[in-house]
């Protein structure tokens, strides 16, 4: 906990984050708990053997001197060739073990059924072990989001008597009287300012009036936030001012299903975030069809909910892979292509887990971010290929599912569809998507072999 805080609400912050990681470090010591177990697990596994069959044996005090190494060497030998053969061990093996042992089949019979529940039991040991690591990362994660959401929270409020008087005073001019105001300032130096107001007396003013109120006030260009009410009326509400973005994006999408069926096994979706963010994201599941796109659809749903509710990128896709591959038994993975605008300062992050390349249309030419990340829902641990690049207005980026590029001619493909992307000097975006698709069709010259999705966004300046 850091002493130079007195806010008490980061404070007690701070100790809900000192007790997420004493949980996430509890986890992980339970795992190593797990390897001591093990160990002594083999022990009592040699001892049951020699207790239910070697005991009543007339040679047991031959096979059990330095430290029953004949026994051990003989469990030692069967367990292997058990992981090879199965429970059908090989001629060879069964007659080492004849020339060795007088109660060979009893002994093989015993090696075989503790092997059988070993085998069981390290299942669901693994399964137990994996579940608790993916709680650490969840809880690790979790813990680092919080302190990250009320250090910044505590450092972005600040206090202008003189500008809160001001405000004051601008709105009774017009008729308004205002309760308090919270002042905040992002990292980036952005303002956002909440006024709690209503109309003093009259009819009701619309919120555009007044958010040109605060901008006069303040001397930047405010807007208000999105899903902010209309009008001002007779009771007092909050409204939410921000600093007006410098661009927009505009987005086009085209796609077909594999062999042309009506469902593909592709999602997307394009979605609003915080701090005049956009996003798009687009899913490929294992596989076509039906199952592929519940797949799919599950993923971009999930990943749309969570960065909606203010998690980090790389916080939810962790959490989104953690779910998926502690929640099943057998490996079914998605691909994940996002690409999130900031409609401030122009750039775009290109977040990518075992997607296709994607391109990025200038005026100078075609770029082309490529990854070699796994996809959500293989391993624990997800890795992602973060990028991050500059845009200038007019500038288009296209993200496509591996069907549009395996349409194409292979060791071209890459080429191929960027010559056809720069070959066109379409604007509009949903024009764009769909004269790509068209000419990868055309190109292949049969029926698409995979679902085909093609997203595309442009940025545009909104500055005159």
């Amino acid at each position: 906990m850091s002493e130079w805080t007195t806010n008490p609400y980061v404070i007690q912050m701070d100790k809900f984050v000192n007790s997420l990681e004493k949980l996430s470090n509890v986890f992980l010591r339970l795992d190593e708990e797990t390897e001591e177990d093990e160990r002594e697990e083999a022990e009592e596994l040699y001892q049951r053997v020699r207790e239910s069959v070697c005991i009543q044996c007339r040679n047991c005090r031959i096979c059990s001197q330095k430290d029953g190494f004949l026994i051990r060497q003989m469990m030692h030998e069967i367990f292997y060739a058990v992981e090879d053969y199965g429970a059908e061990l090989h001629i060879e093996l069964k007659r080492s073990i004849q020339s060795r042992c007088v109660q060979a089949p009893r002994f093989l019979r015993a090696c075989l059924e503790t092997f059988r529940e070993v085998k069981q039991s390290k299942v669901w040991n693994q399964k137990m072990i994996q579940s608790r690591e993916g709680c650490a990362v969840q809880l690790d994660a979790f813990a680092q989001m919080i302190q990250h959401a009320t250090r910044e929270l505590d450092a972005s409020i600040f206090s202008d008597e003189h500008l809160e008087k001001k405000l004051k005073t601008r709105f009774a001019k017009h008729g308004l009287k205002l309760l308090s105001t919270v002042f905040f300032i992002t990292e980036d130096g952005r303002y956002e300012i909440h006024v709690t107001a209503k109309v003093v007396k009259g009819q009701c003013v619309s919120t555009k009036e007044v958010v040109e109120l605060v901008s006069g006030c303040v001397g930047r260009r405010m807007v208000l936030s999105h899903d902010e009410r209309p009008v001002l009326g007779g009771e007092y509400s909050t409204l939410v001012c921000v600093e007006g973005m410098r661009y927009h994006t505009l987005q086009g999408v085209a796609r077909i299903g594999k062999g042309c069926e009506k469902i593909s096994g592709d999602s997307f979706s394009m979605i609003e975030m915080q701090d005049g963010k956009r996003g798009m994201i687009l899913s490929d599941g294992m596989g076509a069809g039906e199952r592929a796109y519940r797949e799919s659809a599950l993923v971009v749903e999930m990943l749309e909910e969570l960065l909606d509710a203010g998690f980090p990128k790389e916080t939810a896709l962790q959490m989104l892979n953690t779910a998926l591959v502690m929640g099943r038994e057998e490996v079914r993975f998605s691909t994940i292509d996002m690409s999130v605008f900031d409609l401030y300062t122009g750039k775009c992050e290109i977040v990518k887990a075992g997607a296709s390349m994607t391109f990025i249309k200038r005026q100078t030419g075609v770029d082309i971010v490529k990854s070699e990340s796994l996809p959500i829902g293989v391993v624990p641990k997800l890795s992602p290929d973060c990028i991050e690049i500059t845009l200038s207005p007019g500038d288009v980026v296209i993200m496509v599912t591996d069907g549009v590029l395996d349409a194409l001619p292979v060791g071209e493909a890459e080429m191929l569809l960027g010559k056809i992307i720069e070959g066109t000097q379409m604007t509009n975006v949903k024009e764009l998507a769909h004269h790509i698709l068209e000419q990868v069709l055309a190109c292949s010259g049969e029926v698409p072999l995979d679902d085909m999705t093609i997203l595309a966004a442009g940025i545009w300046s909104l500055e005159k």
